[in-house]
């Protein structure tokens, strides 16, 4: 993001959960939409639960999350200075400085304040994209959000392998044709791997997935029914604009 205060680079004030959560974010290059809204509806944490937001950005999946569950403390972590910044004035503006907390770094090495932290949940929305499959885009922001850098997929779940106490939780949205990959990755620490598709409309294939897992838990995968975001007409779906307003997304782990 320029530093310019210009119209078109200054940042814009936006607004989630039907007013109840400030948005302040770029105005160009990678914008919140609707993937951090259905991630952290997705999930239930307990009563003062220590939560890491992984690759945070500006900080939308945590002040969804607070929004509807404020009684737990969230954490967090993002590389990119320009967003820190923005995910630090959205914790004054919608006043939860008690219990948000941003920091900046690498998920590739993470700072003492999280490697190891025992978290109870991870949230994360990583970028999609492996380095060098697809044309990387000239916006920094854009190209640091949906293309891998030195964290690749394993690395990123990796580091929250080791953020979670046992039995942890982890749930993160993806690209419905990487989930293969996630997979193996969630292998090696995860199990209770739980697949919640999103599909675009009724009979589409779907392009995003929400996937839950437990850290040390040997329970078998199962695929959930899933949510269809839009109606034939391109309207959101009830369930769709029912989680835009706040509300839960299907079935959700409480962790």
């Amino acid at each position: 993001m320029n530093s310019s205060t210009s119209a078109d680079t200054a940042p814009t004030r936006d607004a989630l959960l039907a007013g109840k959560v400030t948005l302040w974010q770029p105005a160009q290059g990678y914008r919140a939409a609707i993937d951090p809204v259905l991630l952290a509806a997705s999930v239930e944490p307990k009563a003062g639960a220590r939560v890491l937001d992984l690759g945070c950005g500006v900080g939308a999946i945590a002040l969804c999350l607070l929004a509807r569950c404020p009684d737990m403390s969230v954490l967090g972590l993002e590389l990119n200075p320009e967003l820190v910044a923005l995910a630090r004035r959205n914790v004054v503006e919608n006043g939860i400085a008690d219990h948000l907390e941003i920091h900046q770094g690498n998920v590739a090495a993470p700072p003492v304040e999280i490697k190891e932290s025992g978290f109870d949940l991870v949230v994360t929305n990583p970028p999609f994209l492996e380095a060098g499959t697809a044309s990387a885009s000239a916006d920094q922001g854009r190209r640091m959000a949906n293309i891998e850098g030195e964290a690749d997929l394993q690395t990123w779940i990796d580091a929250a392998a080791r953020a979670l106490k046992p039995k942890g939780g982890l749930a993160m949205i993806h690209r419905a044709d990487r989930i293969d990959d996630v997979i193996v990755a969630l292998r090696r620490d995860f199990g209770e791997i739980v697949l919640h598709p999103l599909w675009p409309k009724p009979g589409r294939t779907a392009k995003r997935v929400i996937i839950r897992a437990r850290k040390g838990v040997s329970s078998p995968a199962r695929v959930e029914a899933g949510t269809v975001l839009h109606r034939d007409d391109g309207g959101y779906s009830d369930a769709a604009a029912a989680v835009l307003a706040g509300g839960c997304l299907g079935s959700r782990n409480s962790l």
